[in-house]
């Protein structure tokens, strides 16, 4: 045992191994913060800490790629030794942390934990709670199969409604002209790599927060927060009432973290893995993609609102509520902590989890799916219609309202994932205009049974005429003409052969 204590101490000289656990894990707590609410912060490091683990094993079998995704996961599911529990784990665990870091958000508020001094670890928190929803959403396009195909397309459509920079902010996100293999693998970056270490570093820097500036006591009415006196008082609560966090304060933690390890295990054991659904195919349209339950409020929202209001549901608004998060702790950094003495706090918290819940709710049966209109409501340019007849108007008309340039642009403005339009008949013939728009390809889906026969005639009647002027229509290539040296040839072969 000497030899031992004394191995151990020449480490601890080294290492001051009790130096760090006494200005970490034992470092001194009020005993009112020693409460069960404030265990939700552990169990939202928990969660992301099981969504670190399985991640790293999920990709070990993952293909990041358009052709390798769908697949890969199916083999997850079916083949791979409880691979489909991995993924089920994974999934359920990063909807628990979801819900952990929401409520833990909600605590805070409610407690008054982001008044002075506390302002940067609530400005941490938020950033947390927006990475955490970053890792959810990146996660679902990773699944790659039909929702998740469209999703990112009407994402896509939304962005690119942004003024000015909307075109630019579609290439960024799609990492190029349409959905594919580089799409997948900017997701996949963003999800393994980019926002994990993001939220590492801000954990690390909300872990050294806690520990400088303390873990908020539990509020106490009629004790309001004074810049002036609060430090002192802090210190006072410490002298009279503190106690150290490890043992004393962390057996909550310890056993709300243990409920939420059975919960994962236990709802992935039950309810399974999601997905993948239906593979993603372009030319099927999906009428209905529908994100995951995090995301389920915006998409009703996004229902309930007319074309023009979208804009501010999902850019001006986001903006709004987030910069009022931030500016939270400077705007109320001092008074009552104590929700009951904050009515307004509590009517905000009941109001925003009403107006969330029946939104997700509704987003669970709505048959609506968000309308991909990023540049339908603009004007076609008037050079394009000038001198055109009137079956080519029609069919300027039948592009415009069937959303053609979300995908494709016209003039310089529209959508980037399809050719542009201004020269498509100096590509292609009329017929394979109508074979292309009937049956799809490529990136393209098929349109035969969303346009009539009289619908798809006027429109490429329309896209005959998109050239420049100067330069001569395609023509059909089914019998190529031969070139002149051959020709000769052939005269030549023909003349010494008389």
């Amino acid at each position: 045992m000497a030899n031992v204590r004394e191995v151990a101490v020449w480490l601890d000289r080294r290492l001051y191994i009790s130096k760090l656990w006494a200005a970490t894990a034992g470092h001194e707590i009020p005993r009112s913060a020693s409460s069960w609410f404030y265990a939700l912060g552990s169990a939202v490091l928990l969660s992301f800490v099981i969504q670190v683990i399985t991640g790293a094993l999920l990709a070990f079998a993952y293909s990041p790629t358009a052709e390798g995704a769908w697949s890969s996961l199916q083999y997850l599911n079916n083949e791979q030794f409880l691979g489909g529990y991995l993924r089920a784990i994974h999934n359920w665990g990063s909807l628990f942390m979801v819900a952990l870091i929401v409520m833990h958000m909600v605590q805070v508020y409610l407690f008054g934990a982001y008044k002075y001094p506390r302002e940067l670890t609530w400005i941490s928190g938020v950033f947390l709670l927006l990475f955490t929803l970053g890792m959810a959403f990146t996660g679902q396009v990773l699944r790659f199969d039909q929702d998740a195909y469209w999703g990112i397309g009407i994402g896509a459509a939304i962005t690119g409604r942004v003024p000015v920079i909307g075109p630019y902010l579609v290439h960024l996100l799609l990492a190029g002209p349409i959905i594919a293999s580089p799409t997948l693998g900017r997701f996949f970056s963003l999800h393994v790599f980019i926002i994990p270490g993001l939220i590492i570093a801000l954990v690390s820097m909300h872990l050294r927060l806690v520990l400088t500036k303390g873990i908020n006591e539990y509020p106490v009415a009629g004790r309001p927060v004074r810049k002036a006196t609060y430090d002192a008082e802090y210190a006072e609560i410490l002298k009279k009432d503190g106690i150290p966090f490890a043992p004393d304060g962390v057996w909550k933690d310890l056993v709300v973290s243990s409920l939420v390890i059975v919960g994962i295990l236990a709802c992935a054991w039950f309810f399974g893995p999601k997905g993948p659904g239906l593979p993603p195919d372009p030319a099927v349209l999906a009428g209905e993609p529908r994100p995951d339950t995090p995301f389920l409020w915006l998409f009703s929202a996004l229902a309930l609102l007319p074309t023009w209001a979208q804009i501010l549901a999902v850019f001006v608004m986001p903006v709004i509520i987030i910069g009022g998060m931030l500016a939270l702790p400077f705007i109320s950094g001092e008074g009552e902590k104590i929700w009951s003495r904050r009515p307004l706090a509590v009517m905000t918290v009941i109001f925003t989890v009403v107006v969330i819940g029946g939104l997700s709710w509704v987003g669970t049966y709505s048959p609506w799916a968000p309308h991909m209109e990023a540049w339908s409501s603009d004007a076609i340019p008037p050079k394009y219609l000038k001198g055109r007849t009137p079956l080519q108007i029609k069919g300027a008309l039948v592009l415009q309202g069937k959303q053609c340039r979300d995908c494709h642009s016209l003039g310089g403005e529209g959508g980037m994932r399809g050719p542009e339009l201004d020269t498509v008949a100096t590509r292609l013939t009329a017929d394979q205009m109508v074979r292309q728009v009937i049956q799809g390809g490529g990136n393209m889906p098929a349109f035969g049974k969303e346009l009539t026969p009289a619908e798809v005639e006027a429109v490429v009647s329309f896209m005959e005429t998109l050239r420049p002027g100067h330069v001569a229509p395609a023509k059909p290539s089914d019998v190529p003409s031969r070139p002149r040296s051959l020709e000769r040839y052939v005269k030549r072969a023909s003349a010494s052969s008389e």
